[in-house]
């Protein structure tokens, strides 16, 4: 019996052993077979990175910048379905470069989400307002968004129509579209909000032509449609207060040189007058003076304090005066750079600008070249 124990034993621990890899061999192959319906999932998700990157080569074939784009609207990269190859031939025919396509994409990736009846629809709408493919084409250059950012093309049909049935002209509309082109984005109701606003506004000032009142204010500011009622309330109201106009007063200066300040931040007009102010006065302005100043030129509240204050410094410090400066408010127009440049070469050409007029210092560059010529050959031909 105990010569039989080391075989019994054996044998058992062969049987155990061979039956413990049978069962692990089972395990494998049933385990095996548990992952076949992952396995065909898996195929399935390898070929959307191949949709990915199809897409993705596209686009950098096309030239588009694919970081910037990804940082701008990275979701468009998600997107089961794009159509950047229709889109690409679309804009093409409309007289698109190359270059220009791959600088739309780059900065509005969404573009590519447009279908192509909707794509077309939306073309034909702008084209009549538009006078040519081509003036579409330099707007969505420079502002894609403004083309591709909404989709509905009825709103976008009732926008127009209600626009032109308020009296705005084919003229203002292009403004607007060239512009504020967001305008036609907004909802009709919006659009409506403005109008009928802008409509109690002049007939509360005295003046019985609403429909002109409009067509005026918003040629000469089309951001107006795309801002709140709330600001341009108040911005009215700030005018009317801090330079006690009269009604009619009031209403020259917003349907003129005063309109274009009507869009801006309230806070905004606000703490740049009483900068203006705060540092004429600092040069012994008067109240008057300040405000006669303002109102001469109402575009100067868009310079930010620190911008005004420099180019009030230098010019004082290249001896001209406070005087001078509020009698030709439209030099502070040209950036500081452009105002050293010129004080600098003139005073070289010895132009003296304590006694001589200084509106040069706001000319175009072309005119500015000229004059500055013409200086400088008087110059030379007083020393010979």
């Amino acid at each position: 019996m105990a010569s039989r124990n080391p075989w019994h034993m054996r044998s058992n621990f062969l049987l155990g052993s061979r039956c413990w890899m049978i069962q692990y061999s089972a395990e494998i192959l049933f385990k095996s077979i548990s992952f076949r319906p992952f396995g065909v999932k898996c195929d399935n998700a390898d070929s959307e990175p191949s949709e990915k990157e199809d897409r993705l080569n596209k686009l950098i074939t096309m030239g588009v910048d694919i970081d910037i784009a990804k940082k701008r609207q990275p979701g468009v990269f998600n997107r089961a379905v794009t159509n950047e190859q229709h889109l690409k031939t679309f804009l093409l025919s409309k007289g698109a470069s190359k270059e220009v396509i791959a600088s739309i994409l780059s900065r509005y990736p969404r573009a590519v989400t447009r279908t192509s009846e909707r794509l077309s629809q939306r073309w034909d709408l702008w084209r009549k307002i538009m006078a040519s493919d081509l003036n579409i084409v330099n707007i969505l250059e420079r502002s894609p968004e403004s083309f591709f950012r909404s989709g509905n093309n009825e709103e976008l049909e009732k926008n127009i129509n209600f626009l032109y049935s308020v009296g705005l002209t084919s003229k203002c509309l292009r403004r607007l579209l060239t512009s504020a082109p967001r305008t036609f984005s907004n909802s009709l109701d919006l659009n409506k909000q403005m109008v009928e606003f802008l409509h109690e506004v002049c007939l509360s000032l005295g003046y019985n032509d609403p429909t002109d009142f409009v067509r005026k204010i918003i040629f000469k500011n089309p951001f107006l449609l795309i801002r709140s009622t709330k600001r341009v309330k108040a911005n009215i109201e700030f005018l009317q207060s801090t330079f006690t106009l009269n009604k009619e007063e009031l209403l020259v200066l917003i349907c003129g040189s005063g309109a274009g300040i009507l869009d801006l931040s309230n806070n905004y007009v606000k703490r740049n007058y009483v900068n203006i102010k705060e540092k004429l006065f600092s040069f012994g302005c008067t109240e008057e003076e300040v405000q006669k100043f303002v109102l001469s030129y109402p575009d100067v509240i868009f310079l930010a304090e620190k911008k005004f204050n420099d180019k009030i410094d230098y010019l004082i410090l290249e001896k001209v005066s406070i005087s001078q400066i509020i009698e030709n408010p439209r030099i502070l127009d040209s950036s500081l750079s452009t105002l050293k440049n010129r004080v600098k070469e003139l005073v070289h050409a010895g132009y003296d600008l304590s006694t001589s007029n200084i509106t040069i210092l706001s000319w175009s560059e072309k005119r500015y070249k000229t004059k500055l010529q013409k200086i400088k050959k008087t110059a030379l031909e007083t020393k010979v």
